[in-house]
């Protein structure tokens, strides 16, 4: 009899070690996402390019990350490997970030932030399908490994905020560098797990795509994106604008990370008893109010409060995406689909946010600028609404 319990134990000692490993390694990765979302918008500003260039070298960089995204995403499936491709879009990364530390020609920091982004932007998306093919294995909910990375966002964004402002913006590309390093180490360390051994038809992919309701989706998806991205690109640049510390943006970053925790964990428990495209809609009207808000508040602190509202927009918008692309897009297609969505995600939105959000932003200013965004995010509940309409007649 001992021996069945022995092996139970060390399956189970094995499964802890694993999700540890897998939670060290989300952590340290959002950790290099906060930096770069937060604080390089930042560091371009103490070279003295305007919201515009900023803009451009955002989207510019996003541009490629669709095409970063699909390829890693059908090689991984293609392949068999995400464990792999993670520590080769690691280290291209650090090579692009120790080019940049020299660099003050704006074409230049252009051309090495576009290929920055090809390297950085696939990584959540190859990290968010090992993860979920981790639970599986190790009996851990995706959420429950998930909330580390926000974990991660959260102190790293408040933490690195207090440094930056002691010794100073200069100092967020070396950094970056040492959470990039930490992250290839622990990349070695988490296993490289694999789902069904269905094999990997390209054509069968782009058929999914090609479906009507799939691309619906993914249409609404890119509006609420939008949505986000506007927000995210330039909250810190509208933060300092009205007079608020390095310490405060990370402040603002720190209570939106930590506020999707609870949600994220009350999602991976309970959110299989509610409907994805009611909470789809729920969340797209969060994101409206929480825009119309940074479009009428003057004061720092207060913009800092509305960071609570990302509970009720992104981190119910986030999962609750996922959930429903995992019933549209067949397991073995797993990788390739979270590719699209980041693509949609990260990289149509971001293009569209960096360019049009920054003409706007620098041309009519902020109040326009986040009254065009609160519409956007308002159309995208509308959509969803007809879109669960639709599917419910069906």
């Amino acid at each position: 009899m001992n021996a069945p319990d022995n092996i139970g134990d060390i399956r189970s000692a094995t499964a802890k070690s694993e999700t540890w490993a897998l939670r060290s390694f989300s952590f340290a990765a959002f950790s290099t996402h906060a930096l770069v979302i937060s604080f390089l918008p930042l560091f371009f500003m103490t070279k003295g390019f305007s919201e515009s260039q900023i803009g451009i070298l955002y989207s510019t960089g996003l541009f490629v990350s669709i095409f970063a995204n699909i390829i890693t995403g059908l090689a991984s499936d293609k392949y068999r490997t995400i464990r792999k491709i993670l520590i080769l879009l690691l280290f291209g990364q650090l090579a692009m970030i120790s080019l940049l530390m020299p660099s003050d020609n704006f074409i230049v920091i252009c051309t090495i932030m576009t290929a920055f982004y090809f390297f950085q932007t696939p990584i959540n998306p190859l990290s968010d399908s090992l993860i979920m093919l981790s639970s599986e294995h190790t009996g851990t909910p995706y959420a429950l490994v998930r909330i580390f990375g926000s974990l991660g966002f959260a102190l790293s964004a408040y933490g690195f905020g207090l440094l930056l402002k002691v010794i100073g913006s200069e100092w967020t590309l070396a950094i970056i560098l040492f959470t990039i390093v930490i992250t290839i180490i622990l990349a070695f360390v988490i296993k490289d797990y694999q789902g069904k051994t269905r094999k990997m038809e390209f054509s069968g992919f782009f058929n999914i795509l090609g479906k009507r309701n799939v691309l619906i989706f993914f249409l609404l998806i890119l509006l609420i994106s939008i949505a986000h991205r506007m927000y995210e690109s330039f909250l810190a640049v509208t933060l300092r604008q009205l007079g608020a510390s390095d310490s405060l943006i990370g402040l603002a970053l720190l209570i939106s990370a930590v506020s999707e925790i609870p949600i994220l964990f009350l999602l991976g428990k309970y959110g299989h008893r509610f409907k994805e495209l009611p909470l789809l809609i729920f969340a797209s009207l969060m994101y409206g109010l929480r825009l119309w808000f940074l479009s009428e508040i003057d004061d720092p602190n207060l913009v800092v409060v509305t960071q609570l509202m990302h509970s009720v927009s992104f981190g119910i918008y986030f999962s609750t995406a996922l959930r429903y692309i995992s019933r549209l897009i067949p397991d073995e297609f797993r990788a390739s689909g979270q590719a699209v969505y980041t693509v949609v995600w990260t990289g149509l939105a971001g293009i569209i946010s960096g360019v049009l959000g920054g003409f706007i932003y620098e041309s009519f200013g902020r109040v326009v600028y986040y009254q065009t965004a609160t519409i956007i995010a308002g159309v995208a509940a509308i959509g969803f609404f007809l879109y669960q309409f639709s599917r419910s007649n069906k």
